[in-house]
């Protein structure tokens, strides 16, 4: 397939040496320039052309220039005749390369199952790594089609040979189990199982758990016991790659159970079990985060109930000294009188019964009130649906330091039937389980001078501590995937890979020479910001009061002449743009709709018909309007047909694959004299989505209101998002922030990270310095914001800056942690788990980690840093503004695309929640990929491009929609293009 090549890959890979030059002589000028494009292509590919398809007619005109050569009748040159194989076999023997022998493919094969397979199931980059291999062995491969015969052979060789271990360990009780799973009835797709708590069938294994409740946790209890009776132990996956495991539980999935009973043994029971040990950690996790939540509202509701009686019970009676004299004068001229006869008439009863109230109120002990108002949810509600979730998780912790926790977790199982109402305080933990403003409230004194805890109380003190220790990861769940043991997250060869780890980190070795890196740059810039402030008009420290930093704000800008009459006249050429269109014009320019594979073992579809259909399914899906909608209005497709496409086709990996192909490709097609060189600079920032919210992912947003989730962008300068995810209202961003960074599968490189003030941390600014880019927030704290010195003595060195300095950073922590450090941002480089799940431990709720101490301490010294650059430059002022206004650009467009259902997620499974997010992200990538194309098109006429200020150039952005219409009847012509160039 031709590429597009750029004048710079032009002449670092198709120029003619010297020594090449020198090998054409004696040739006819045909001859010369097919012996120089074969010889450049082998080179640049290490094969040789297949079809003059492959030759870019750039590259051919590039290499026929520098041979005074024509490229007419090229094309009538033989590639593979007698001439161009004598020519080939010149080229190999300069080039050390010889053709592949069965023996090598063999080897392929053997290196392809062991290095590739385990990492990419699907082979879905096998051709392209296999000509790598062959091209570092000097081999040339066997024709495109025989290499793609011998993968698909080593994939499904693999595959079977994996199955058919699974199945050869699974026990003959677990075969029989599984049979029993598959035994009932089939349902169908349109039945969507009830929440039971008896004999789950396999449907209602794959059914999501709901929103946290006592019915929907029992529900998830007896679902993973379903799972555990079948057997399955971690021996049985021994050596079979995760990706594999989530690969077939994927496929596992979308088959109906009569389709899982026609597979062979082998498929069959491999099949199953692989759902099933993944469903099991699914439904661990999912039973930890209700456990969680539960535990939560039991804190929350009680504190909502006091303030809400402490509110409607404070009501200030004013002038109270006059009605005390009202009241005095009553009652001392008629001291024998009736109070409703002498008092009333002159302080109202309603009045008395406020001014009781008030006292009430502002006497009230609020935590003793909280605390038994916890006690009573707990025991009449919360207790039953609580306690049977601890008796199936086996809760486990690596540090002694929560043993206590461990210990009364214990005590509670071990009691749990018992009637008793106390113990006796030496019977249960108490240090690091009940706080200390609780103490009081909790342990009791008896009549005989013993002191005993309440028992309930005690539980409730037991969970909360629990719920804390969870989040932190300091303990941990058996069996479950983002709450299994911490250690799991690192790195388990770190210690016989350390050099490794730390060249690739590009780190020093030495925790000396890192320390003397960040302090020289901290003295580096603390003395610009120092030297530079007096002449700093729009920066001010003042002496006193917290906010000590005064920052002018900006002048608002001028709207650029130019940018709205070019968006005219856009829509003056391409006026009314379908989206489905747009969608379907990208498709066939890059070919995206080829990294949607199958779950199944092959494909029947024709893969016109196929295109097709993933188109339709793109755009039901991304704008929200329904597959339902879209199958109405298509003459030549049924509702089924799209909703099987959808279950087969549709999965998080293929769509972020399609995005990064789209994405790749707007770069490709980036013209440097428009859009500039390539950035490396991105902004990040999240939207709230409104979401059905009877399942786990929907939370209430305290910020925005309303119940939703949240989508986090990551978006370049040039308005092309390259990473998008799905959150919780309450994850962390600026774990959010990493993931994209160090996630996102397109050729961009990232060396500097615009946030919002919730996207940065001390944590964050350890972790992107290591790992290599810049981070750089639009802090809204920015006033209070305060300097961290390198040494103690310097403060005297930056005497102008003494409002905003603070003490010494504590290098010893950072010296003593080094070695934890790097091996916590290796688990972040490599993936060996999510960002949130690393950095879940280091948050303030575990402050005496000592790792996260040393990070937060680093974080100090490289937030000085950014704080001494971010007040010097304004320009950098100006880039992080201007690069986040991008991404509330990109945000702005949503709404138009996602137009659907009022742009809420009309469904509760989080799986169809996250399809919905990532087909969003296509389409609005596919509109800035035309859009480039469409402003690259007008400005590629001379009077437009003169009319163009430094303003409009700043301004110029392809994320615009005016001209495209997303609404109306939806048809898509596949033989219908774009009026755009080539």
């Amino acid at each position: 397939m031709a590429q597009s090549w750029t004048d710079i890959e032009l002449q670092e890979q198709w120029t003619l040496t010297a020594d090449e030059l020198a090998l054409l002589p004696g040739m006819t000028d045909k001859g010369r320039l097919a012996f120089a494009v074969q010889f450049k292509f082998m080179e640049n590919h290490g094969r040789f052309p297949e079809h003059y398809r492959e030759i870019d007619p750039i590259a051919l005109a590039w290499i026929a220039m520098q041979l005074g050569a024509s490229t007419d009748g090229f094309a009538e040159f033989e590639l593979d005749g007698r001439q161009g194989r004598r020519q080939r076999r010149s080229i190999r023997a300069i080039l050390g390369y010889r053709p592949s022998t069965g023996p090598d493919l063999r080897r392929l094969a053997e290196w392809l199952a062991s290095d590739v397979l385990p990492f990419d199931p699907q082979a879905r980059h096998g051709r392209d790594l296999a000509l790598e291999w062959c091209n570092a062995q000097h081999l040339e491969p066997p024709a495109l089609d025989h290499l793609d015969r011998v993968i698909r052979s080593t994939l499904h060789a693999y595959t079977t040979r994996l199955q058919e271990m699974i199945h050869g360990r699974l026990s003959v009780a677990s075969r029989i189990a599984i049979d029993q799973l598959l035994a009932g009835d089939d349902p169908g797709d349109d039945n969507v199982p009830e929440p039971t708590t008896a004999a789950p069938s396999f449907v209602h294994l794959k059914a999501d758990l709901g929103k946290p409740g006592r019915d929907n946790l029992l529900a998830g209890i007896a679902r993973r016991q379903a799972i555990d009776a079948i057997g399955l132990a971690a021996d049985v996956f021994q050596g079979v790659p995760g990706k594999f495991i989530d690969q077939f539980r994927q496929r596992c999935a979308t088959e109906s159970i009569r389709e899982l009973r026609r597979h062979p043994a082998p498929i069959r029971y491999s099949l199953v079990a692989m759902f099933c040990w993944r469903r099991r950690q699914q439904l661990t996790d999912a039973l930890v985060d209700m456990l969680l939540q539960l535990i939560h509202n039991i804190g929350t509701r009680a504190e909502k109930k006091i303030d809400k009686q402490q509110f409607a019970a404070f009501k200030k009676v004013r002038g109270k000294a006059r009605l005390l004299f009202k009241l005095a004068e009553a009652t001392a001229d008629e001291p024998d009188g009736v109070i409703k006869e002498v008092v009333y008439p002159v302080v109202s009863q309603k009045t008395l019964q406020e001014l009781v109230a008030e006292f009430g109120a502002l006497g009230l002990d609020v935590e003793r009130q909280v605390q038994e108002t916890m006690r009573s949810s707990y025991s009449h509600g919360y207790r039953s649906a609580l306690m049977p979730v601890l008796d199936v998780l086996a809760f486990r912790s690596n540090n002694t330091v929560h043993r206590p926790v461990i210990d009364a977790l214990a005590v509670l199982q071990a009691h749990r039937d018992s009637r008793r109402q106390y113990y006796e305080a030496d019977e249960v933990p108490l240090e690091g389980v009940v706080p200390k403003k609780w103490h009081h409230i909790i342990v009791e004194r008896a009549k005989d001078g013993t002191e005993r805890v309440n028992r309930i109380d005690y539980e409730v003190c037991v969970l909360r501590a629990l719920r804390k220790r969870l989040r932190t990861k300091e303990i941990w769940v058996e069996g479950a995937d983002r709450y299994r043991d911490p250690e799991a997250d690192l790195p388990a060869d770190f210690d016989a890979k350390r050099d490794t780890y730390y060249d690739l980190l590009k780190a020093p070795k030495d925790p000396e020479v890192f320390i003397d890196q960040v302090q020289a740059a901290m003295h580096r810039w603390l003395k610009t910001f120092h030297d530079g402030l007096a002449k700093n008009p729009k920066v001010r420290l003042r002496k006193q009061g917290k906010n000590t930093i005064h920052l002018t704000p900006f002048d608002p800008l001028v709207e650029p002449p130019n940018t709205a009459a070019l968006k005219r006249e856009i829509g003056r050429r391409w006026s009314d743009v379908e989206l489905i269109d747009i969608v379907k014009e990208v498709d066939l320019r890059v070919n995206f709709s080829a990294s949607f594979r199958t779950a199944a073992s092959r494909e029947a579809l024709d893969p016109a018909v196929l295109q097709r259909r993933l188109l339709l399914c793109l755009f039901g899906i991304g704008t929200n309007v329904g597959l339902k909608r879209v199958a109405s209005q298509q003459p030549s497709v049924t509702f089924d047909e799209l909703r099987y496409v959808k279950r087969r086709y549709f999965n998080k990996e293929a769509l972020r694959a399609a995005v990064a192909d789209i994405v790749n490709g707007t770069f490709r097609i980036r013209q440097p004299a428009i859009w500039g060189d390539a950035t490396t600079a991105c902004a990040s920032d999240s939207k709230q989505f409104g979401a059905y919210d009877q399942n786990l992912m929907t939370e209430w947003h305290a910020r925005y209101g309303g119940r939703g989730v949240m989508i986090y962008w990551h978006v370049d300068e040039n308005s092309t998002c390259i990473y998008s995810q799905l959150k919780r209202c309450s994850s962390s961003e600026v774990a959010a922030m990493m993931e994209g960074v160090l996630r996102h599968c397109t050729t961009m490189e990232i060396e500097q990270q615009y946030v919002d003030s919730h996207g940065q941390s001390e944590v964050a600014f350890a972790f992107s310095y290591i790992l290599g880019f810049d981070l750089l927030p639009r802090l809204k704290t920015i006033a209070r914001q305060k300097l961290y010195l390198p040494a103690a003595a310097d403060a005297e060195r930056y005497a102008q800056l003494e409002p905003v300095l603070t003490r010494a950073i504590k290098w010893d922590l950072i010296r003593q942690q080094y070695d934890e450090i790097i091996k916590y941002t290796t688990a972040l480089r490599l993936g060996t788990a999510e960002p949130e799940a690393i950095l879940r431990r280091f948050t303030r709720n575990n402050v005496q980690h000592p790792t996260y101490q040393a990070l937060a301490e680093l974080g100090k010294a490289i937030k000085t840093v950014f704080l001494c650059r971010y007040l010097h430059d304004e320009g950098l002022r100006h880039e992080i503004h201007e690069g986040l206004n991008v991404v509330e650009n990109w945000n702005s467009a949503n709404d138009f695309i996602f137009y659907g259902e009022k742009g809420e997620m009309a469904t509760n499974r989080v799986e169809d929640q996250e399809l919905a997010v990532l087909s969003l992200h296509l389409l609005q990538a596919c509109l800035v990929y035309v859009n480039t194309l469409f402003i690259q098109e007008v400005l590629a006429d001379p009077g437009w491009r003169d009319r163009m200020t430094a303003e409009d150039w700043r301004a110029l952005s392809p994320l615009i929609y005016h001209h495209v219409n997303p609404y109306g009847r939806i048809e898509l012509d596949m033989s219908r293009r774009l009026p755009l160039a080539a």
